[in-house]
Parts: structure tokens; sequence; C-alpha cells
């Protein structure tokens, strides 16, 4: 029976924990807060992230990391993107070689613009490091509604051995050896997720999704394949797929984020209101910054810049993007 250590009590985590155990797995959650601990260990249901669905009693709920890393061969870092270095910090001396990190945030790493992986390696340099992501929303996932992901990894022996791992016949783990396209998707995808969000808000249509969708797709395949990802990366479930899932669903935190944002609702209040991390935003101040360093045309994310920190009126923004100059689609 393989041991796997999920870091992190959030939702997503959460729903492949159960997963785990239900492929038996020796599955163990970590969370940082006692009293939240004590509260999952009682009722067996993790309510503030994945209320009404059943954690099963083998699994194993600690807030003694030591504890939850010791015996496990795969270590899931399930915590949001501005905490995998501080959570990597935390464990690095009680690693050993031969762990597997698996990351399933999405995002990159606000100042220095690495990827997750990149972080991950910097804190455990001797362990592999796999990431999974894709189209996944947990609420599914814990409720066995059929689900396609990807595995990548700088070595990718051990994103067969994660594929291996999660597969069930709900769940589909595809591999993709470019580590680089598979995290920069599922990262800017979030901008694009808030700013649909708050089009809804403002109560536009299908049209607009349509238009920010595609538009959308090509500031990823832009800023993408600079950073070194392939371009047909983006066209699959790490792109195209996970900007489908995010920008058209409410279970996607990002987009109900923009839909209050877009009805007026302040910024903060908007994200405090959702509950859990709203990526989009911390994504957006990365990307603005890093695409403004390499002179990259990103009018989306400039437009939402401009309404996240600059104060700008979203539909003076939306003017903005629709008044742009004449040019040809695919340049």
């Amino acid at each position: 029976m393989e041991g796997v250590t999920f870091l992190g009590m959030g939702s997503f985590g959460t729903s492949l924990g159960i997963l785990l155990a239900k492929n038996q797995c020796k599955v163990t959650i970590w969370g940082r807060n006692d009293k939240e601990v004590e509260e999952v260990k009682a009722t067996r249901v993790n309510n503030r992230y994945l209320p009404e669905v059943e954690i099963p009693k083998d699994v194993l709920i600690t807030s003694d990391i030591k504890e939850a890393i010791r015996d496990s061969e795969y270590i899931v870092l399930a915590v949001p993107s501005y905490a995998i270095r501080s959570v990597c910090k935390l464990i690095s001396k009680e690693l050993n070689e031969k762990q597997i990190l698996i990351s399933i945030a999405k995002g990159i790493e606000e100042g220095t613009n690495l990827r997750l992986s990149q972080v991950i390696k910097d804190e455990a340099p001797l362990n592999p490091v796999v990431v999974l992501t894709g189209p996944s929303h947990a609420e599914e996932v814990s409720r066995n509604i059929p689900t396609a992901v990807v595995v990548s990894s700088a070595d990718m022996k051990y994103a067969y051995k994660v594929q291996d791992l999660f597969m069930t016949k709900y769940f589909r783990v595809y591999t993709n050896d470019d580590i680089i396209g598979t995290e920069i998707g599922g990262a800017v995808k979030n901008i694009i997720a808030l700013t649909c969000g708050i089009c809804d808000g403002l109560g536009y249509g299908d049209n607009t999704r349509a238009a920010l969708m595609t538009r959308g797709m090509s500031e990823i395949v832009k800023i993408g394949t600079l950073l070194g990802g392939k371009k047909e990366t983006f066209y699959g479930l790490t792109g195209m797929g996970d900007l489908i899932v995010t920008c058209t669903s409410l279970h996607s935190r990002n987009r109900r984020a923009g839909i209050q944002i877009g009805k007026g609702v302040p910024i903060k209040e908007a994200c405090e209101n959702i509950g859990m991390v709203v990526e989009g935003i911390s994504a957006c101040d990365a990307f603005y910054k890093l695409k403004e360093k390499l002179n990259v045309c990103m009018p989306i994310v400039d437009e939402l810049y401009q309404i996240l920190f600059k104060n700008k009126d979203i539909k003076d923004a939306a003017h903005s993007l629709m008044s742009r100059d004449r040019k040809n689609e695919i340049h």
C-alpha cells in the first residue's frame, strides 16, 4: 500500500485524498490549524472547503507535519501558490531523497517569477518534482465525476509513477513532458477566468465571454511559448481545457470573485466572500510585471491589472479593449 501525504486541507487536496483512499492508498492529510484539524477528524467532513463529502475513516488527519510525511512515498503540496515556498522550507530537513513531491497549485511566485516546480526545487533540490494540473474542480472530483488531468516532470519516469498512482475509472491522467507549458497554462487561465467573471457581473453575455476566452488563449500561447512552453500544450487540457472550465463554471472561485467585482463589490470584500484564495489576482500582478519585462503585448492582462491595482473603471477598461487599433486576428 503506497503512502501519500497531502500538505494542506483545501478543497482540491481533500478531494484527491479521498480519491486515493478509495484507490487503496494509505492517505494522510495535514493541516496547520489545530482547531480545523480536530473538527475534520471528529466529523470526517471538511466543512470549510468541501462540505457534504465524507472523508474515509482510514485517512489519517493530523497537524503534526513530521508524522504526516515520515512514511509517505509521495507528498502532495496542496497549498496555494503563495505558500509553496514556506511549506517546502518547513519540510525540507525532514525529507528523504526518494520522496516524490507533487505540485497541484497553479500560479507563479510573486517577486521571482519562478514556476512553482522551480520554487519546490529551490527548497528541496534532491527530490523529484511532478506537476499535476488540468481542468479539475474539487467538487466534481470528490463525487467521481469523470475528469482528465495531466502530469509532467523534468524527469518523466516520476510522472509515469504519479500517472499510475492517480488513475481510476473516473480520473484519467495523461502525461506531457512540457513542464513549462503545463504550469504556465494553468497560471494564466486564472487571469482570464477572473476577467470573464467581471464581465458576467457587468451583465455582458456569451459573445463577450467567447471573445475573452479566445483572445485570452492567444495571450496564454504568446507568453507561454516565449517562456519555453510548446504551443500544442496550450491547446490541450492544461491550457484550453483548464481555460474552458474556469471561465464557464460557478465552481471556479476566480469567476465567482469576478462576478462580484463586476457587480461593484470591492475587490477585498469579494475575495473574503469567496472564502478561498483567488489566484487570478496575484497571477495578474505577476504576469503583468513579467510581460512588461519581456515586452509582450497582453491587453487583457493590461486592463485587468488596471482594474485591480490602479482603480480603473471596469467599463472604461472594456472600452479600451474594444477600441484598440485594428489588427489581424492571427498576429
